[in-house]
């Protein structure tokens, strides 16, 4: 069966990291599973730049290991905005528009990043309508956490 592995109730080392971010907490194993297959692993070696700020926004990027360092520039140089480590995810804007990039990425270690793509989060609203549900609404809680955040004073990392 050519989905057989849907099947099981088990998920893999990656699929539990995935389930344990806040974008994915509500999906249940398969539908973990489901999105899983939808991600893009690449890794990234201590200092290599993830994106450019000024870049066109294509993808959302969960830290599944190793941290990254966003930084904006500024007039005397780069400004440090932020550091993310596992279980983190930035970029999330991108899944809604292809806004340039509002800061730059960089790997502070060798970092392993599952990355979403707008195109097949797209993809997945249309063919998985409650699946785009609970994503779009775990983002749109998170967006609104940080627009509270930056209007008490008391912002994080802002939207890249």
């Amino acid at each position: 069966m050519i989905f057989g592995f849907l099947k099981s109730s088990t998920l893999s080392p990656r699929q539990l990291r995935l389930q344990n971010t806040p974008l994915f907490r509500s999906l249940k194993p398969l539908e973990i599973k489901f999105v899983d297959g939808l991600m893009h692993e690449r890794r990234y070696l201590p200092d290599e730049i993830v994106f450019d700020e000024g870049e066109e926004g294509q993808a959302l990027y969960l830290v599944m290991s190793g941290r990254v360092q966003i930084s904006r520039s500024h007039s005397r140089g780069r400004q440090i905005v932020g550091e993310l480590s596992a279980g983190s995810f930035f970029g999330d804007l991108a899944l809604l528009d292809n806004s340039p990039r509002s800061a730059q990425v960089r790997a502070l270690d060798a970092c392993e990043l599952a990355v979403f793509f707008r195109d097949d989060f797209l993809a997945l609203m249309e063919t998985d309508a409650v699946i785009g549900y609970k994503i779009s609404l775990a983002l749109a809680r998170h967006i609104g956490q940080r627009l509270r955040g930056w209007l008490d004073g008391n912002a994080q990392v802002e939207a890249l």
